[in-house]
């Protein structure tokens, strides 16, 4: 692994260990069963994202997004887009198309099926990099069980 990427994954590691186990401090952007929606600034893609279930509430997560400057070698993006909605009840897994990078979320929770919808907001670059993310045992991302981390990075 690149030690640049090997040195910016301990880094961000080092930040959620060290945070709060006070699952309530920890910069969500929504309640839980409301919908919401995240954008990174212009030029930017998530590489982070942490949750925490709740199964008193509706079995549903609070979500919280970081996001990180492109590799200057990838220019500005081109286009950007609301990629295809993932339905709530369904399994699913998504990428986004046209080799896009992922720099936003909306997502809506319902009730009936205890589940949320998803829709990514994707950017081209002309000039691509590969785009890899990791998942990280709960017990780094400062919770016990609930919690769920990931952390993506640009392979550039």
């Amino acid at each position: 692994m690149n030690p640049v990427l090997l040195a910016s994954a301990l880094s961000l590691l080092a930040t959620v260990a060290a945070q709060s186990n006070d699952h309530y401090d920890m910069g969500w952007v929504n309640s839980y069963r409301q919908g919401f929606n995240f954008q990174c600034p212009h030029g930017e893609v998530i590489v982070a994202i942490r949750s925490y279930f709740s199964e008193n509430e509706g079995s549903d997560r609070l979500w919280s997004f970081e996001c990180q400057p492109t590799p200057e070698n990838l220019g500005e993006p081109s286009d950007c887009w609301w990629d295809d909605i993932n339905r709530a009840g369904l399994e699913w897994t998504s990428t986004c198309t046209r080799n896009g990078l992922v720099a936003g979320v909306q997502s809506k929770y319902f009730e009936s099926v205890l589940d949320r919808e998803w829709q990514f907001y994707c950017c081209y670059y002309k000039r691509s990099c590969p785009y890899s993310c990791m998942y990280v045992l709960t017990q780094y991302c400062g919770h016990v069980e609930e919690a769920v981390c990931q952390f993506c990075y640009l392979l550039c």
